[in-house]
């Protein structure tokens, strides 16, 4: 499985930029119904849910916070331990880093663009970045903005040849450098591409840093700043961040803890410079900004219908079928059958010491978000019960 952000385990990526944060009030107690963090509310602890939680807990998790939201209100449930050192339990309003999610707030930008006549889907990426794409059989001239945002264009993930994610040494020697775009496309560009641009599927990040390169090219601001002015702020998505190179997360949150594959002990592996990421997976949210931010997307308040259409527009994407049998991939945004019949939306996101699931309506009505700490289980039963959560929830 693969939109991950390290080259190895089960399956997404990444992060983003950090001025004038104001922390909000510690979350309530997870076994007590009640305010979270951002003035959101979760209108009881479910003990369904808590069952479903517990079955992932029971595959190797540290920590796992999960929110169902629906026409009557949201239900939450959490378990494991936010942080091993204190003991401090897993809290619903906890902050987390949300890895490849990241890449459907980068897609809605860049679709709100389109919208807006300032970029169309069939630009190259030579239009806007000349030279930025280019040596080892690599043509920005042949690669549409489309085929970027679809993981069409058969780059090569910069990720597969990234030390920092890689291994535990990597981690510890790298976790604090700083990277920009450029340097990371460059990674890619040091490989051939897996295929023709449009002749295949292929998850690739590479892609997602060169969109938020075209984003800044086209406004002229970072797409952090797009992100944040036109989704964040709107929304009122309180506990969201786009942290450019703080490698902390402020405020209540879980901690990550990892042991890249090594047959050591997991280490805390919280602290990691965003930049490494980019607009591919740097941000930081919480299960109730999420739910908010794709119900919204789904329900045809951040897009145009033709752009909405547009990314919901699907190919089959079977290099993720190990996680996701039968998963198709639009702009940004899986599109995964579920057992009851119909298929919901969403976009997980994996870095070392976080796993990030969610699964919402076509017509955003309900939307399920959860995120896992810790490496979870060896083999893919930590994603099958992961997956169960949201089936079951989606199709109650």
């Amino acid at each position: 499985m693969r939109p991950k952000f390290t080259s190895g385990a089960v399956i997404t990526t990444l992060v983003a930029a950090l001025a004038g944060i104001v922390l909000a009030p510690p979350a309530t107690a997870a076994t007590g119904a009640g305010p979270l963090r951002g003035g959101t509310y979760a209108t009881s602890h479910s003990q369904d849910l808590q069952v479903q939680v517990d079955a992932i807990m029971k595959t190797g998790t540290v920590g796992v916070v999960a929110r169902s939201t629906g026409p009557r209100g949201s239900r939450y449930a959490t378990g494991g331990v936010a942080d091993r050192a204190s003991g401090d339990p897993a809290r619903p309003g906890d902050r987390f880093r949300i890895a490849s999610t990241t890449k459907t707030f980068v897609a809605t930008v860049m679709l709100q663009l389109v919208g807006e006549g300032r970029l169309s889907l069939e630009d190259t990426v030579e239009r806007w970045l000349p030279g930025a794409v280019s040596g080892h059989g690599n043509d920005g001239s042949a690669i549409t903005v489309r085929q970027l945002l679809q993981h069409t264009s058969g780059l090569f993930d910069y990720t597969a040849d990234f030390p920092e994610f890689a291994s535990l040494a990597g981690y510890r020697a790298a976790r604090y450098t700083t990277w920009t775009p450029e340097q990371l496309v460059a990674i890619a560009m040091r490989h051939a591409p897996n295929f023709r641009p449009g002749t295949g599927w292929s998850y690739s990040n590479t892609n997602y840093i060169l969109a938020g390169m075209i984003i800044e090219k086209v406004t002229g601001r970072s797409w952090g700043h797009e992100v944040t002015t036109r989704l964040i702020r709107p929304l009122g998505l309180r506990d969201t961040l786009v942290p450019s190179t703080y490698p902390r997360i402020p405020g209540p949150h879980l901690r990550g803890y990892s042991a890249f594959g090594e047959a050591v002990p997991e280490v805390d592996v919280t602290e990691f410079n965003p930049s490494a990421g980019g607009a591919a997976g740097a941000m930081i949210s919480t299960t109730a900004d999420l739910s908010r931010f794709y119900q919204a997307l789904l329900a045809g308040r951040l897009l145009r219908p033709a752009q909405l259409t547009a990314m919901k527009t699907t190919v089959r994407a079977p290099e993720l079928d190990p996680g996701w049998p039968g998963v198709r991939y639009g702009l940004g945004l899986m599109e995964v059958p579920l057992s009851c019949g119909g298929a919901y939306f969403g976009h997980g996101g994996d870095v070392p010491g976080y796993t990030t699931r969610n699964g919402i309506s076509a017509d955003g009505h309900r939307a399920v978000v959860l995120n896992a700490t810790g490496d979870g289980s060896s083999d893919s039963s930590t994603q099958r019960a992961q997956n169960d959560l949201i089936d079951t929830e989606l199709c109650a």
